[in-house]
C-alpha cells in the first residue's frame, strides 16, 4: 500500500482528492490536514509514504513545508499539488525537496500515475509546466532580492523595510531597484505583482 498525507487548506478539495484516491486499491490515506503547520506532526504521528502538498496555505506555506518534512522523515517524499502553474514555483519545489510536481487541473489518473511513480523512487513533474519552466529559465532576483520584494509586498515604507529585513535604508533602495530593472517593472508594487505571478516569491 501507498501511505498518502493530504494537506490542503480547501476542505471540499481535500476531501474530493480523498475519496478519489481511496478508490485505488493500491492507495491509502493515512491523514489529511488544512494548514502547512500541522503538515509535520501528522506526518510524524502517520508516516506516510508519500505527503501531497498544496503550495498556498495558512500558517505556513508548502514549499517551505516540504524542506522542513524532507528533514523531519527523509523517507516520505513530497508531491506538490497546487492551482498555480507557475515556473517559480517548480523550481522552488525541487530546491525543497519535492520529488514532483502536478496541477489540480491535471487528469485524475495522471494524478495517480504522479503518487505511483514518485513512490517508485522517480520524478513526475506536469509535462506543460515543465516546458513553461524550461522556458522561463530560473528566477533573475537573487535571495536578498526576492527577500525585499515580500517586504514591500506588506506596505510600509523603505525605512519599515530595512528594520524588518535588519538592513540600511540604502542597501534596501539598491534591492529594490535591482528587482525592479529585472522584472522589467516601472513601481515596486509592479514587481511585486511580475514576482508573484511568476512563483519567484
Amino acid at each position: 500500500m501507498i501511505r498518502v498525507l493530504l494537506a490542503d487548506d480547501q476542505a471540499l478539495v481535500r476531501g474530493a482528492l480523498a475519496s478519489l484516491l481511496r478508490m485505488e486499491s493500491d492507495i491509502e490515506v493515512v491523514a489529511e490536514v488544512g494548514s502547512g503547520t500541522e503538515v509535520v506532526p501528522a506526518a510524524q504521528r502517520t508516516t506516510p509514504d508519500i505527503a501531497l502538498v498544496d503550495v498556498q496555505m495558512p500558517g505556513r506555506d508548502g514549499l517551505s513545508v516540504t524542506a522542513e518534512l524532507r528533514r523531519a522523515l527523509p523517507d516520505c517524499r513530497v508531491l506538490i499539488c497546487t492551482t498555480f502553474s507557475r515556473p517559480g514555483y517548480l523550481s522552488r519545489a525541487m530546491s525543497a525537496g519535492a520529488a514532483g510536481f502536478v496541477v489540480k487541473d491535471s487528469r485524475p489518473e495522471q494524478l495517480i500515475n504522479a503518487i505511483r511513480r514518485v513512490h517508485a523512487g522517480l520524478r513526475f513533474v506536469d509535462p506543460a509546466l515543465a516546458a513553461e519552466s524550461l522556458a522561463s529559465g530560473a528566477s533573475p532576483l537573487t535571495d536578498r532580492e526576492a527577500d525585499v520584494l515580500r517586504a514591500a509586498a506588506e506596505g510600509g515604507t523603505v525605512a519599515d523595510m530595512a528594520t524588518a529585513l535588519g538592513l540600511s535604508a540604502g542597501t534596501v533602495r539598491n534591492h529594490l531597484s535591482s528587482a525592479i530593472g529585472k522584472t522589467q517593472a516601472r513601481t515596486r508594487a509592479e514587481a511585486v505583482r511580475v514576482a508573484e505571478t511568476s512563483g519567484w516569491l
